[in-house]
Order: C-alpha cells, then sequence, then structure tokens
C-alpha cells in the first residue's frame, strides 16, 4: 500500500516536470514553415501586405464646413512636402542655368537712320555712347554714391534681396509690375543678359544668374560691370559717358555731389534730368539730397563733407550729335518723338539704336521753304537794330492727309534747339478767323438769348466799320473794365455793311468779333478743334476767342489750314510713315481721320480765301504745290482744282504776323514773331522789324511756293504697311 502511495506520487511529478517541455515542442512545431522539397508539395501563400490608410479627408466625426478644414498634421505634412518640391525645383533650375557668354545689343549697338520720303538717307544719331573705365578709376566717393542710391548692402548681401524679390513676385502677381527691390547684381544681369520684359519668368532667371553670378565672380567685378553698362540717359551707358555728358569731365574728376546727381539718373533718367521739365528738376535735387544724407548714414560720407554739398551741382545742357546740325536736327527730333510716342519705344531702347525712320519730309520743299526763311532772315541787321533781334520764323507744310511735308525750326539745331515753327506761345490773330466763318456756316447765329439759329451763307451782311461796337440780345457789350468792347480791323479801314465771305477775303475782321458771339464760342472752339488745333493752345472764351487769342503752333495752323483743302475731313498730323527695327517692322498707330466740318463748308470757306489778295497775285500764272497754282471758282461753291487759298493774320498789339495758305495738296503756313528765350516764351512787339522794310510771312510763303511750283509729290500718302 505505501509502495502503491509512493509509485503515484512519482509518476505525477514527472508528468508535472514533463508538461512544460511537451508545451514548447508543440509550439515549436506549430510556428516551423514546412519546406516543400524541389518539384514535390506546394507552397504557402505569402500573407497580403498591409493597406496604405487613405488620408482622413474630409474628415469624419466632423459635420458641415469643419469636415473641410484640415488637421495641423495634414496642414503641416502639406506645407512640408511642399517646400520640399520647391527646393527641387529651384535647385534643379539653378543646376541647369549657365551664366551667358554673350551681352546685349548695347554692347554692339547701331545709330538709327532716318530716311526723307523719298528714302534717300536724311541724317544718322550716334545717341548711344558708353566708353569702359575701370573701377579703380572710378573715385571711391562716386561708387559709394551709386551703392548708397541702390544697394548698401552690396558687398555683404548674396546677389538678391530677398525681400526686394518678394515684392517683386507680389507686384508680378497683383498688377504685372515686377520693377523693385533689385540688388545691383540683378540689376546687372537685367542689362547684360536678359531682356527688359516685365515677367515673372524673367525675374527668376534674373535671382538665379544673380546668384550664380554672385558665387563665380568677385563683388568688384559685378560692380565695375554694371557702373559701364547702365543707361544713365541722354544717349549714354556707363559712368564715364554719363559724367561726360552731363558735366563734360571725366568721371575721375567727380566729386561725391556730381557723383549723387548721377545716381539719382539710375532710378530712371527721364524722370531724373533737369533739362526735360521744372518736374524732373524738383525730383533730382530730391534724390540727390537723399541720396547725400544716405551717405553718412552708412558712414561713407563725413557730416562736415555733407555740409558743403549744400546746392544742387547743376548740370550742363544736351548736346547733340553732329549729324542732326541745320534744319535735319528739327526734323529728326520731331521725328523721333514722334515714333517714341505713337509706337511706344522707351527712351532707353531706342537709344540702343538699330531702328530705321521713314518720315514724311520732302527734300525739296524743305531746302525751298529754308531759303525762303533764311533769305527773310538775312534783311535783319540784330546787331544794329534793337528791332531786330531776337526774330523767330516758323514754318511748316501739311498735306491734306496729315503728312508733315517740310518744316522750318530755326537758324541751326546745333546753335537753337528751340523749334520756331513748334512754339505754342504766338497768338494767332485774325488767321483764325476762317474758323469763325466755317462754325458759322456749319451751325447758323442765334440773334436772341432763346431763339432759333439762323442760317448764314457767303452773302449773309455784317457790319464791317473799323470800330464797331460788338453787341449782344440785350445792348452793347462792356468788358470787366467798364469799356465798350469794340470790332477794329486791322487796316484801320470801314468796309461798310459786306457779305461775310467778302469780309474774310478782304480781311475785313470786326465782323468776325461779332460773328463769334452769334454763332457761340463754344462752337467756334468745337470747330477749331475738330480743324485740328489743340486744346491746350485755345485761348480764354471771351470775346477777343473770335479774333484769335489761341497759340497753336506753326506746324498745327498749316495741319488746320489742310482741313479745308481736304474737303473737311481732318487727319492728325503725323512725321512718319513706318518704322523698323533692324529689318523687322515695329508696328505704329496710322493718325486719326475724321470729318471735321462738311466738304460744302469747306468750299466755301476756300472760296472766299481764294480771292485774297495774296491768293489772287499767286494765281496769276505762278504757282505752286504749296500755295500757287492757277485758277479761282467765283461761284460761291469752292474754288477751282489747284486753286490758291490763303488768309494774312495779325494782332492788335503786334506780336504776331502770320500767312496760311494752301492749294488742294497742301498747306503752308508761316508765323513771324520775336521772342528772348533767356527771360521768357511770351511774344515781343514787331513794330520797325528790319527798318519797317523786313520780308513777311506772306512774302515768305510767295517766294517758296514759286519754288516748289509743279513739284510732284514723289512721297504720295504711303503710310507704309507696319501699323
Amino acid at each position: 500500500m505505501t509502495g502503491r502511495l509512493a509509485r503515484g506520487r512519482l509518476a505525477d511529478t514527472v508528468r508535472t516536470a514533463v508538461r512544460p517541455v511537451a508545451g514548447l515542442a508543440g509550439t515549436l512545431r506549430s510556428t516551423a514553415r514546412p519546406v516543400a522539397a524541389p518539384g514535390r508539395g506546394k507552397r504557402r501563400k505569402p500573407r497580403p501586405a498591409r493597406r496604405l490608410r487613405r488620408p482622413d479627408y474630409p474628415r469624419s466625426g466632423r459635420e458641415g464646413w469643419r469636415r473641410w478644414v484640415p488637421s495641423w498634421r495634414q496642414t503641416l505634412g502639406s506645407f512640408l512636402l511642399a517646400v520640399a518640391a520647391l527646393t527641387g525645383i529651384v535647385t534643379l533650375a539653378y543646376a541647369r542655368t549657365e551664366i551667358p557668354d554673350d551681352l546685349n545689343g548695347f554692347a554692339t549697338q547701331q545709330d538709327n537712320v532716318y530716311y526723307w520720303a523719298d528714302g534717300t538717307p536724311m541724317a544718322r544719331t550716334g545717341w548711344v555712347r558708353r566708353q569702359e573705365m575701370p573701377l579703380a578709376k572710378i573715385p571711391e566717393h562716386v561708387r559709394w554714391a551709386v551703392l548708397a542710391a541702390e544697394n548698401a548692402s552690396f558687398y555683404s548681401d548674396p546677389g538678391v534681396s530677398v525681400s526686394g524679390v518678394t515684392r517683386a513676385l507680389w507686384r508680378t502677381v497683383g498688377d504685372g509690375d515686377t520693377q523693385g527691390g533689385s540688388t545691383i547684381t540683378q540689376q546687372y544681369v537685367k542689362n547684360v543678359y536678359l531682356s527688359q520684359d516685365r515677367s515673372f519668368s524673367r525675374k527668376f532667371t534674373e535671382v538665379l544668374l544673380a546668384v550664380k553670378l554672385d558665387r563665380h565672380h568677385s563683388k568688384d567685378q559685378i560692380l565695375e560691370g554694371y557702373l559701364n553698362t547702365s543707361w544713365f540717359g541722354r544717349g549714354t551707358y556707363g559712368l564715364q559717358r554719363a559724367s561726360q555728358a552731363y558735366y563734360g569731365k571725366d568721371v575721375t574728376q567727380l566729386n561725391a555731389s556730381e557723383g549723387a546727381f548721377l545716381a539719382a539718373l539710375l532710378k530712371g533718367a527721364s524722370l531724373y534730368d533737369p533739362a526735360i521739365s521744372p518736374a524732373n528738376r524738383e525730383r533730382a535735387v530730391e534724390r540727390w539730397s537723399w541720396t547725400l544724407d544716405r551717405m553718412v548714414q552708412i558712414g561713407r560720407l563725413s557730416p562736415e563733407e555733407r555740409a558743403r554739398y549744400d546746392t544742387f551741382p547743376e548740370p550742363r545742357e544736351p548736346t547733340t550729335p553732329s549729324t542732326v546740325g541745320g534744319q535735319n536736327g528739327y526734323l529728326v527730333e520731331l521725328a523721333e518723338t514722334y515714333a517714341k510716342r505713337v509706337s511706344r519705344i522707351p527712351d532707353s531702347q531706342f537709344d540702343l539704336g538699330g531702328y530705321q525712320v521713314y518720315t514724311t519730309f520732302d527734300k525739296r520743299r524743305t531746302t525751298a521753304l529754308t531759303k525762303a526763311v533764311n533769305d527773310a532772315r538775312a534783311s535783319l541787321d540784330p546787331k544794329k537794330r534793337a528791332e531786330d533781334r531776337f526774330a523767330r520764323f516758323g514754318a511748316a507744310t501739311v498735306a491734306p492727309d496729315g503728312r508733315i511735308l517740310a518744316v522750318h525750326g530755326g537758324p541751326d539745331y546745333q546753335k537753337q534747339a528751340f523749334n520756331e515753327s513748334n512754339a505754342a506761345t504766338v497768338p494767332a490773330g485774325t488767321a483764325f478767323t476762317p474758323f469763325v466763318y466755317a462754325a458759322a456756316l456749319e451751325h447758323g447765329v442765334r440773334l436772341e438769348r432763346e431763339g432759333p439759329r439762323t442760317p448764314v451763307t457767303p452773302t449773309t451782311p455784317y457790319d464791317a466799320d473799323d470800330g464797331v461796337p460788338l453787341r449782344t440780345p440785350e445792348g452793347p457789350y462792356w468788358d470787366r473794365a467798364g469799356k465798350m468792347v469794340k470790332g477794329t480791323n486791322l487796316d484801320g479801314r470801314s468796309h461798310g455793311r459786306i457779305g461775310l465771305g467778302r469780309a474774310l477775303a478782304e480781311s475785313a475782321d470786326a465782323p468776325f468779333l461779332q460773328l463769334g458771339m452769334d454763332v457761340g464760342l463754344d462752337r467756334v472752339r468745337g470747330t477749331a478743334l475738330s480743324a485740328g488745333l489743340l486744346a491746350s493752345s485755345l485761348g480764354p472764351p471771351v470775346p477777343g476767342f473770335a479774333l484769335g487769342n489761341s497759340t497753336p503752333s506753326a506746324i498745327r495752323m498749316a495741319g488746320a489750314y489742310s482741313t479745308f483743302a481736304g474737303d473737311g475731313t481732318h487727319t492728325e498730323p503725323y512725321s512718319v510713315r513706318r518704322i523698323t527695327h533692324r529689318g523687322e517692322p515695329v508696328p505704329l498707330a496710322a493718325p486719326r481721320s475724321a470729318r471735321a466740318m462738311s466738304a460744302e463748308v469747306a468750299g466755301q470757306v476756300t472760296e472766299a480765301l481764294s480771292r485774297t489778295p495774296e491768293a489772287r497775285d499767286m494765281s496769276g500764272g505762278d504757282s505752286g504745290d504749296a500755295g500757287g497754282a492757277g485758277g479761282t471758282g467765283t461761284d460761291g461753291s469752292g474754288a477751282g482744282p489747284g486753286a490758291v487759298a490763303g488768309k494774312t493774320g495779325g494782332t492788335e498789339d503786334d506780336t504776331a504776323r502770320w500767312f496760311a495758305g494752301y492749294t488742294d495738296s497742301a498747306a503752308t503756313a508761316v508765323v513771324v514773331y520775336r521772342m528772348d528765350l533767356a527771360t521768357s516764351l511770351a511774344p515781343l512787339p514787331l513794330k520797325d522789324l528790319g527798318g519797317g522794310a523786313a520780308a513777311g510771312p506772306a512774302a515768305i510763303w510767295k517766294q517758296y511756293a514759286r519754288a516748289v511750283r509743279d513739284t510732284p509729290d514723289r512721297a504720295g500718302s504711303d503710310r507704309g504697311t507696319t501699323r
């Protein structure tokens, strides 16, 4: 019994000891993966891979708009992903960006060539002038004037300004303006490697090139290149040429004050060159002063030296190339101004050259007009007679289709840049009366305050006596000084009660003072504007408006009279037919053309003006294209083909003398006046000019008209096809 009990206990002890081992063996068997013998059995399929978790967006467990608000993890992840992608793109773009071997076209700039209407060369302008100057020879105070104005951190920045680029990108997105905020390195890259277009891609390339250039070139190399290639206006590229253009000396001789002014030009010479306008001078002075103060702030100019520069260093007057002397200079100036304005060519781009400008100017007409004026000028002796000093002769010929065929601008463009034919301070005087007559024929008159308009014809009678009082429906017209306003005839004669057409032909001016009031000065003004006179040149709306208190230029007066020659259609005067740039057409907008008055009215004006003494004299056989062709119509419906029509004009104070004459092919206006350009643009009295024997505008016109008679209009009316 005792033995059986002992064996039972021993068996229990063994089972207890063996059970853990058996469990471990079972576990090993269950976890061991059987391997099938080659060619025998089947492989066990692998467990499927764990699927990626879909982003919880729109977010579950939320309602309404909150489902679309990302979590902070999603926001952070998206931001980091965007930064990584942008960094990769910029890194790749930077690695692929190479510094170009070739510079922009300014290094090989060309002259601009101007052509006569017949296609022959007229003038070449070498406006772009550039000369290299080593940085070591540029005074340090001049260098720092530029750096203070443009990029004071130049020597420490990486070639780009993060804040500046950010502003530029913001402006690109906002309104397309990519300027502003560029470092000197960026500006240099733009000047010599890139185009001047304003776009995001150009700005992005500029930044990459600036960083790469900053790593591969020294700061001094970049600064030297920048100072030698930047545009300073007046046709100059580079600090050396700018110094010569504005101060007539080498850059090595500039002081800090002069350097500060030249630095101001880098913001835009067309805005800071004092020679252009008083507003430019005001901006230049402000920028110059700020630059000097900035130099003090950055420790590059002592306060004591700054105190010495208290006067703005006035630059000298602009000079022009010798290729545009004589009359050609005035023609080139007109054509250049027109080309840049109408084709929207920036000054800096035009100065690079390579443009071919085909003008409307007729060489033979210009030569004949210049000779006629010079012959009249030769009769004066300003050294002996004070009355002959400051005499000016403006003259221009304009075709009915708007082409400016000839201009006399002055004695010599090299000696006097002021264009006497483009002066808008000389009163038109009684040369304005044809526009009053045309307004009356077109609109009629109102003789009672609220009454109907009454038609006017060339035979409508008006009182043409000298000193006839001006009347309104209520009675005589009194001026503010309490004086009765009266009509006067410059010839001092009384013509009696005559038809308006005859009054115009006889230069009886008094009726037109009354006629202007009867038509309405607003309607007279409208007719003058439609005919081509500029609003800025029209005088105040007082009775004297009808007798020419307006101040049109000779060019504008010729253009307005050409409206009569064009049967009442006016085309804006223009001086350029077409433009090409290195052989490629440049868009050029066509001049505006519109009807100013009916053809019948224009014909009635021409019929009256063809009966003036000057027109009848020229129509007697000696005829010319500029105002001298035979035949006059007298039937009241207009003059015959090729007939000469013209009108003298003057002012009561004798400060301007005019003659405007035309045929059906061209109109010419000649004005004689005196003006001391050094003191004022106000005209001076002409009394005793030439001792009383000087050739007047009618004589100049007559000589010119005879000289160009039978001249074929070789230029035609071709405005080119590059509009």
